[in-house]
């Protein structure tokens, strides 16, 4: 619904277009039919007086609310602790009127977007902006002290591609994908801790045993090799992934990345892709869809740690790991010429997109631990 609607109306939309899914979905809203519609009502006037409080935050608040796909994801239980803490919050902000609280703060500890299957929110570049700016994420933060916000973003905006300033632009882009990257890189750390401490026992409980032949199954290791196994349990440098996903994408603006979520080019031969324009009609290969861009960033990692075409590029990724401890994107990226047509020059303009845009800044970057998360939006 991308109407001149006004937040009010909006809001009724909302609230009447989801008055069923409440009742139908008990399990993941409260259960008793006469508490759900209390609270869902009390939900539904707290927002609006919300929005009466604070209408500078209109821009952001009514482009979220534009889809009819919100679903409160709590329990009962922590449903009200987390209403009575907001109430509390709000009555002291109210009477002190020391500080007040933004909508983005409230509405990410009240709501939560959990993979809406077919239902995705697909957010506007503009409504990006505010958000990043409402939760205080920027790059030149980031560039300074190392931390990332967890705003991790399940589509690119389809605005992307209108921004003029390339700068701007690149920024936005970077902002995206920056902390699905660090996301993926802090799982495959975390198994990467647990493979060692394996290999340092003598004896393994059924738990280690079990996780370590899931752990040969998906990075396809065969004969239980555990050396082949460390070597490719390890994560990708920051500055490559972004530097290939802005080459693979024109920095979001391709078609694959703003229809299919593709933010590598990969390709597929057997499954759901999209059809690249002006190939021979022989041709076979498409270039694989992804729902959102956190799987396209993991499908990207494990084929540069499995695919056999990278092989050289992990021995030399070992290395690194074994001198110096860490990993320089820069020499990393002479190991990739097999990953495009265009070979030795695909890994001379890789280069230049890590070198003019500073990129391995972010290479030592953490994403804020989890107990500190901005809920993620889907």
């Amino acid at each position: 619904m991308k109407n001149k609607l006004s937040y009010l109306t909006e809001i009724k939309y909302i609230f009447l277009k989801n008055f069923s899914k409440i009742f139908k979905n008990k399990s993941k809203l409260i259960q008793s039919n006469f508490r759900s519609f209390y609270y869902t009502t009390f939900v539904g006037f707290f927002l609006i007086f919300i929005f009466a409080a604070m209408p500078k935050t209109i821009t952001i608040t009514t482009k979220i609310f534009s889809t009819p796909e919100i679903i409160i994801n709590k329990s009962k239980s922590n449903f009200e602790k987390i209403m009575k803490g907001k109430k509390l919050e709000l009555q002291k902000d109210g009477k002190d009127k020391k500080k007040k609280a933004t909508f983005t703060d409230l509405f990410f500890d009240i709501f939560e977007f959990e993979g809406i299957d077919d239902d995705t929110v697909r957010l506007s570049a503009s409504t990006l902006k505010q958000l990043f700016e409402d939760t205080k994420y920027n790059l030149n933060d980031v560039r300074k002290n190392k931390v990332v916000k967890p705003v991790l973003i399940a589509l690119l905006p389809n605005e992307i591609k209108n921004i003029e300033s390339s700068k701007k632009r690149k920024q936005l882009f970077i902002q995206i994908v920056l902390p699905l990257i660090l996301e993926e890189n802090e799982r495959i750390k975390l198994d990467r801790k647990r493979l060692f401490v394996i290999l340092n026992k003598n004896n393994n409980t059924e738990s280690e045993k079990k996780w370590l032949k899931n752990k040969f199954k998906q990075y396809g290791v065969v004969n239980r090799d555990l050396t082949t196994l460390k070597i490719r349990i390890d994560e990708i440098p920051v500055s490559l992934a972004i530097a290939q996903a802005a080459k693979e994408t024109g920095w979001g603006t391709s078609r694959f990345a703003l229809e299919g979520n593709a933010l590598f080019g990969q390709w597929t031969w057997n499954g759901d892709g999209i059809k690249p324009a002006g190939v021979d009609d022989q041709a076979k290969h498409k270039i694989m869809r992804f729902h959102v861009l956190q799987a396209s960033v993991r499908a990207y990692q494990r084929n540069l740690n499995t695919h056999s075409s990278y092989k050289e590029f992990r021995k030399a990724r070992a290395i690194q790991r074994d001198n110096e401890g860490e990993l320089n994107s820069l020499e990393l990226v002479n190991y990739l010429d097999k990953y495009a047509e265009t070979g030795k020059e695909y890994t001379r303009i890789l280069k230049i997109i890590i070198q003019q845009n500073s990129l391995q800044d972010f290479d030592d970057a953490k994403l804020l631990p989890s107990s500190e998360k901005i809920k993620k939006l889907i």
